[in-house]
């Protein structure tokens, strides 16, 4: 190597390349519709309706919670309404299968049954 290639230097012609027409947005070109026309606008284009998708089954997910939250909420009024008819029932059941309530009630529909006043017998197997 001389010295002579260490010093050949190339020139380029660098001629200023033609940018794409760079126009900021205004309110114009919002109202007109000419934005969307855009490159950087129309590349994004499958992103944006990935973004609308997602925010229509975000917006059903949440209808859907909200129906499922509102039953939970008739289904526990309900249990508590059963719940408090059972405890009622399971009282008045204990109430009129009391022996006085029984001789009672016999009394007042006239069933002609009377009271053993004789105990009960156990019966022996040998």
């Amino acid at each position: 190597m001389s010295v002579e290639d260490n010093k050949r230097i190339e020139f380029i012609d660098a001629q200023a390349q033609p940018k794409s027409a760079k126009r900021k947005g205004n309110f114009r070109d919002i109202i007109n519709g000419n934005i969307l026309s855009r490159e950087n606008v129309t590349n994004q284009i499958p992103y944006i309706l990935f973004l609308a998708v997602l925010a229509i089954f975000y917006i059903g997910n949440r209808y859907k919670y909200e129906k499922l939250i509102r039953s939970e909420q008739k289904l526990h009024i309900e249990v508590k309404n059963l719940r408090a008819e059972s405890i009622t029932t399971a009282s008045q059941l204990m109430f009129i299968s009391k022996q006085s309530q029984v001789a009672r009630l016999i009394k007042e529909r006239n069933l002609d049954l009377e009271e053993s006043v004789t105990p009960p017998k156990k019966i022996k197997t040998k």
